[in-house]
């Protein structure tokens, strides 16, 4: 009878719709279809709060004005804030709602968030703006904007939770409750002594499980990591990302703390340093983006273009000098050239990337680096061994097949693999020779405190296509003009 009665209950409830959740939802499509959908602007205020503000900055992109227009409205400042910290080309939404709303809206923005936003807009709109901003706020986005960019005070946030150390546990409680509700950075809890330095931190959950009796000092880590205001960011990124801390403290030269840094700052500085430097070894003075002009795309990539010009310049230079001495003489030699500059170019791109990516590890000593030398010189001999025997092979049988020449004073397969051999060993050297290049030159960089990643690739390639030139060239006039003497051989077009 239960079991009747059970069935007949499930059955009498409505059917619920089952979430596929192998399929990917489309969040921005069903955010759209909401805000179109006519519902009254408290209803549709609520529905929205359901979604991640990332999703509803990527709907708020495909808006038309007006309904954009209808959500600065009926949002409000403070929940428009925290979707407005993700959308793209803020410019022309300030321009929508006005300067007066916008300064609503970044007031209640972390201070680094409203600092991005206002690097998107004219100089005039952003003082119009920050004028509008209340005293404290202002404040913050003035001390963010006192660094250069490469500081890591640029990026710190005063959205934090700061108390004293001769606090009771139910003080400390009450002061984070206080603080709480204009920062929601509490997962740590900065600590500062009379005298207004950094003293420690606590963990959120650690003051939380605290009895009323225990002492706040137990709770306080003395010895939390910390940066300072004027670091610079490339210099301590290593240190950050030892730890798996949520923020780190910003201090300022007396000790104070200034704001922090949180794990989102860390991931977007991570990325950005790492963008820098691979455009660096593609030979640009910055990172590009597909909504960059082309003027400044331009102006990105003319300084190193230019520079590497003269440097090609000098290496057409360096062939001119073996035109009449070698090419002239034995114009097969001029066939296979590209093959050992690519090669070389490579092993130097390759040695100069692995380098790069150790200096990053400020803690790498002398003896280290002496050994990566070694290993990526090792590396290099040994992949020109290898590469240098399967082209003595395969070129020598090119030759025979294709390349012979009308009349000979030699056996035809001795003529093909001689000049194997000359192009195999400068191979085999040229390759070895780029490994050194491509470590030793970002160490010497780095030794005196320049970025070694503007020892650029195409820079290293085209610095290894010199030394491969001579060497090449300098073999076969050696060994195959000089001392073979097969500089009269006539080769077929």
């Amino acid at each position: 009878m239960d079991n009747e009665e059970e069935k007949k209950t499930n059955e009498e409830k409505p059917d619920e719709e089952d979430v596929d959740f192998t399929v990917e939802q489309d969040y921005v499509g069903e955010i759209i279809d909401l805000i179109r959908s006519g519902l009254p602007d408290k209803e549709l205020v609520e529905q929205l709060s359901d979604y991640h503000e990332n999703d509803v900055a990527g709907a708020f992109e495909q808006l038309e004005p007006e309904e954009r227009q209808r959500l600065y409205n009926i949002l409000g400042a403070e929940q428009f804030s925290k979707i407005f910290a993700y959308v793209e080309n803020a410019e022309q939404y300030i321009e929508e709602m006005g300067v007066r709303q916008a300064a609503k809206v970044l007031e209640n923005m972390d201070s680094d968030d409203a600092v991005d936003i206002l690097d998107e807009v004219d100089d005039e709109t952003e003082k119009k703006i920050v004028s509008l901003m209340d005293e404290e706020s202002s404040q913050d986005i003035q001390l963010i904007r006192s660094y250069d960019e490469d500081e890591i005070g640029s990026r710190l946030t005063t959205n934090f939770i700061l108390i004293k150390n001769d606090l009771t546990i139910k003080q400390a409680m009450s002061s984070l409750i206080e603080q709480a509700g204009d920062n929601d950075n509490i997962s740590t809890i900065y600590v500062e002594d009379a005298d207004e330095r950094f003293y420690g931190a606590i963990a959120l959950n650690d003051l939380i499980r605290a009895r009323v009796q225990d002492k706040l000092e137990t709770l306080i880590s003395t010895s939390y990591p910390y940066v300072t205001d004027h670091e610079k960011i490339a210099d301590c990124l290593e240190r950050i990302r030892e730890y798996t801390e949520d923020s780190f403290p910003v201090l300022s030269e007396d000790g104070k703390v200034l704001g922090i840094i949180t794990a989102q700052d860390i991931v977007e500085v991570v990325d950005e340093e790492f963008g820098e430097d691979y455009a660096k070894l593609a030979g640009l003075t910055a990172e590009e983006d597909l909504n960059e002009p082309i003027g400044a795309s331009i102006k990105k990539r003319i300084p190193w273009l230019i520079t590497l010009l003269f440097l090609g310049l000098v290496v057409s230079s360096a062939i001119g000098i073996f035109e009449n001495r070698v090419v002239a003489l034995l114009p097969i030699i001029a066939v296979f050239q590209s093959m050992v500059f690519d090669m070389a170019g490579n092993t130097g791109t390759q040695s100069l990337a692995v380098t790069i990516r150790v200096l990053m590890d400020e803690s790498v000593d002398a003896k280290a680096k002496a050994k990566l030398i070694f290993k990526e010189v090792r590396v290099g001999f040994c992949n020109g061994l290898i590469l240098g025997t399967a082209a003595f092979v395969v070129v020598g049988l090119y030759i025979l097949a294709f390349k012979r020449p009308d009349a000979l004073t030699m056996p035809v397969w001795q003529y093909s693999f001689t000049i194997s051999g000359c192009i195999a060993f400068s191979l085999f050297v040229s390759m070895i020779i780029a490994s050194l290049i491509g470590t030793t030159i970002p160490m010497l960089l780095h030794k005196i405190h320049i970025d070694p990643a503007v020892a650029s690739g195409p820079m290293i390639t085209t610095v290894n296509d010199l030394i491969a030139t001579m060497v090449y060239y300098g073999l076969a006039l050696a060994l195959l003009i000089n001392f073979f003497h097969m500089g009269t051989a006539a080769i077929p077009a």
